[in-house]
């Protein structure tokens, strides 16, 4: 059955596979791009089924009207992908609180303003997919991306939370955990942090440089990643995390085999701090 999306940021990258794999199979997708100039290009993809719209989630006024405007001219939103994001790239005391609150401002609060708009549709039909696009850094701890790890395991918790409380309306929640793929992200999607304490050289440049030498040459398939998408859809009980990329399954593993054997290791600790039974 044909349905009608909503994917934010399809002017390149997964969004623009996410949108290519949907209008591929029969759906029509409202996607919504930054600049002006993609939106003719993202609408020759299929006349009549790509409708393109200029957002910045950051604007939640912008937000609502897209939206709005959406299920008025274009139909029912049954499958939201929140997907517009960037990443900055360093140490957290290099960092500013500009660039971290610039992080939150798109990959957290432009996430939660795009899924509080169309709730209330998905609510009031008992149906709706919600998918967040996150990050293997949001479930595993990486250096030198802590500021774009921190709003992921946000986007995370929030999706984990969300999914509970709607799952009686008959409302999905999935967030993707994704790996490297071949994508920009490493490039025009990156705000890299000028260098400027000597003492992390030893920790931070490695990462940096096998980032960039990475960069072209990522495992990960956009087109793959959008066809597992869909078969997310169509289950019957989707899941609420849903790892994409061998890499990302590995660093996950592993981040979660260290917690767990420091959890264990600090175990009498932790339940020192409990009243006696009785009292």
């Amino acid at each position: 059955m044909s349905k009608t999306f909503l994917i934010t940021g399809v002017g390149r990258g997964l969004g623009r596979a996410f949108a290519e794999q949907a209008l591929a199979s029969g759906h029509s997708v409202a996607g919504t791009v930054r600049g002006a100039d993609q939106l003719a290009g993202f609408e020759a993809l299929a006349p009549g089924r790509a409708t393109g719209l200029l957002l910045d989630v950051a604007d939640d006024a912008a937000v609502a009207r897209v939206v709005d405007h959406v299920e008025a001219r274009v139909g029912p939103v049954d499958v939201l992908i929140s997907n517009a994001g960037y990443g900055v790239e360093g140490t957290v005391e290099e960092s500013s609180m500009a660039d971290l609150r610039r992080q939150f401002d798109v990959n957290v609060f432009g996430t939660v303003a795009v899924i509080k708009a169309v709730l209330p549709y998905m609510r009031r039909r008992r149906s709706g997919h919600i998918v967040t696009v996150s990050s293997m850094a949001g479930l595993t701890a990486l250096p030198g991306v802590e500021f774009y790890g921190a709003s992921k395991f946000a986007v995370e918790g929030i999706a984990a939370s969300l999914a509970q409380e709607v799952a009686h309306l008959g409302i999905h929640v999935t967030s993707l955990v994704l790996g490297s793929f071949r994508t920009d992200w490493a490039r025009s999607s990156m705000t890299r942090v000028a260098r400027t304490v000597p003492d992390y050289d030893s920790v931070f440049d490695p990462i940096r440089a096998a980032r960039r030498a990475k960069d072209g040459n990522q495992t990960g398939d956009p087109a793959l990643a959008a066809k597992a998408l869909l078969t997310v859809l169509d289950a019957d009980e989707p899941p609420v995390h849903l790892v994409l990329g061998a890499d990302a399954l590995e660093l996950i593993e592993l981040g979660r085999q260290r917690l767990s054997d420091e959890i264990a290791a600090w175990a009498d600790l932790s339940t020192s701090t409990s009243f006696p039974p009785g009292h």
